[in-house]
């Protein structure tokens, strides 16, 4: 199998969890504060990605009105059995529910359930395994271990679930600890089988750049597990943080329809430093075995970056296009036919729902346009990372006035004379560079480091988008064009 052209989903695609049907593969990744969330994506050749559609599209599938940045929507994983599609995902933070719970539909484009909420799994990053041999259902997740030997250890158990009732049955079985003594945060748990052994597959080192894949495996599916000789099995954390991909882990496994096997993982791009605007983002690798241990990238040993083509400049798709959080609804039209009507609700700065419709940030280099007439007090265009950091670029009282807010505090950077009428804002983004200008006209240059994971923390990418407070605002000829570094 070839190394695929990576990253598969450049952006903002974090977690990514597989699985195989037929000849077609289906894939999820988190989505955390973002509505609708966990996007679906279809492939029939590990390379080329279709979303069809969204687990969580409608609002009373669960409230996510008052989590806050980087909450929300952990880790989902996606599996297949026996003519049902089942996810099981973590919610985090917020005043409403939260904890671990399993989605299921009999066709991944949709319509998924409501739902189904386990009172009784502890932590976050849920897995299932169905086992072919006994028919049996297990469930994995990863916590804070009850009596840690070290800060920060955590520990991966399993207990079997009941697919009936979807309530656990059973003893539960502590099944890992990570590979490495100091480790923290044994994560992103998956078991296969594979001949006579099951295997574990988790990250450790948490999801920054100490981030790296290990794997154990058993006899018996409760174990005990014994690590590969070889582990961490795929990490870049020996890269250097000036190496072009960083981050690299929490993987999932899948066997091709002709016995092959890739896995698909999150990885980062910093740029203009060791900064990762466009967040953790879906990579895949090929995977062999040799004395039955999993290699990834064999003959490689790293994830290898691919040529990102030009993107014709044209308004993203429909599913593309997500919101911050669940809350009334503020928008009429569609954003992807390039012409949306938005009516201000929240302020930007606030854990609401904001009028913003926004897209994942993909390329480095991009001119993202639209042309607003606004009746708002403030209509234009967003870049968000999160409530607390992002910058605005606004039509406001006869003036077009570019700010920004870093940890929470306001900058106002520039402000220019506009006339009357409809204006074109757009924002062209050369590396961390976030100019943006008005009917041609330029109004301020960001520097947009401070929006990155590593500064502003957090797990986000930047989002691009439309924005309206105080008031309507029409949007229309919106596009997004990505460019190739240095046109």
């Amino acid at each position: 199998m070839l190394l695929p052209d990576n990253p598969v989903l450049p952006g903002t695609y974090p977690d990514p969890s597989i699985c195989r049907v037929g000849d077609e593969y289906f894939l999820v990744t988190s989505t955390f504060e973002y509505f609708p969330g966990l996007p679906v994506f279809r492939s029939t050749d590990l390379l080329h990605w279709e979303q069809v559609g969204h687990a969580l599209d409608r609002r009373d599938q669960l409230d996510l009105s008052t989590v806050p940045g980087s909450g929300g929507l952990f880790a989902p994983t996606i599996r297949h059995h026996d003519g049902t599609f089942y996810l099981v995902c973590t919610l985090v933070g917020g005043q409403g529910r939260q904890g671990n719970f399993i989605l299921t539909a009999t066709d991944a484009t949709g319509p998924w359930s409501a739902p189904t909420w386990l009172d009784d799994a502890a932590g976050i990053d849920p897995s299932l395994y169905f086992d072919s041999g006994t028919g049996r259902c297990w469930y994995t997740g990863t916590r804070l271990s009850a009596s840690p030997d070290w800060p920060e250890q955590t520990e991966v158990w399993l207990r079997e679930l009941d697919l009936a009732s979807l309530a656990f049955v059973g003893d539960e079985h502590v099944i890992w600890n990570g590979a490495l003594i100091g480790a923290v945060w044994a994560e992103g748990p998956h078991i296969y089988r594979r001949g006579d052994h099951y295997y574990l597959l988790a990250s450790e080192g948490g999801t920054e750049f100490n981030h790296a894949l290990s794997v154990a495996r058993a006899s018996a599916i409760t174990g005990p597990y014994a690590g590969s000789p070889a582990n961490p099995v795929l990490t870049h954390r020996n890269m250097g943080r000036r190496h072009p991909i960083s981050n690299v882990g929490h993987a999932d496994l899948v066997e091709t329809a002709d016995g092959e096997w890739a896995a698909v993982l999150l990885a980062s791009r910093p740029y203009g430093g060791y900064f990762a605007n466009l967040g953790r983002e879906t990579f895949a690798v090929a995977v062999e075995w040799e004395d039955d241990w999993p290699v990834f990238a064999p003959g490689v040993g790293q994830l290898v970056l691919g040529e990102q083509p030009l993107e014709p400049a044209a308004a993203p798709p429909s599913l593309a296009w997500t919101h911050v959080r669940t809350g009334p609804s503020f928008s009429t039209g569609d954003p992807a036919t390039g012409s949306v009507t938005l009516v201000g609700t929240t302020a930007f700065a606030e854990i609401g729902t904001p009028a913003f419709l926004g897209v994942r940030q993909r390329h480095m280099d991009l001119v993202f346009t639209a042309t607003v007439d606004s009746r708002a007090d403030d209509a234009g265009l967003a870049v968000r990372q999160s409530e607390s950091d992002h910058i605005l670029c606004l039509v406001t009282s006869g003036t077009a006035v570019v700010s920004a807010v870093r940890a929470g505090v306001p900058d106002a950077v520039a402000t220019v004379a506009i006339p009357p009428g409809p204006v074109t804002l757009e924002l062209r983004t050369s590396g961390q560079d976030y100019a943006f200008s008005a009917n041609g006209e330029h109004v301020a240059t960001v520097d947009g480091r401070f929006m990155s994971s590593q500064s502003a923390g957090g797990f986000l990418g930047v989002w691009l988008g439309l924005y309206a407070f105080g008031g309507s605002a029409r949007f229309t000829g919106i596009s997004y064009e990505g460019l190739t570094r240095g046109s």
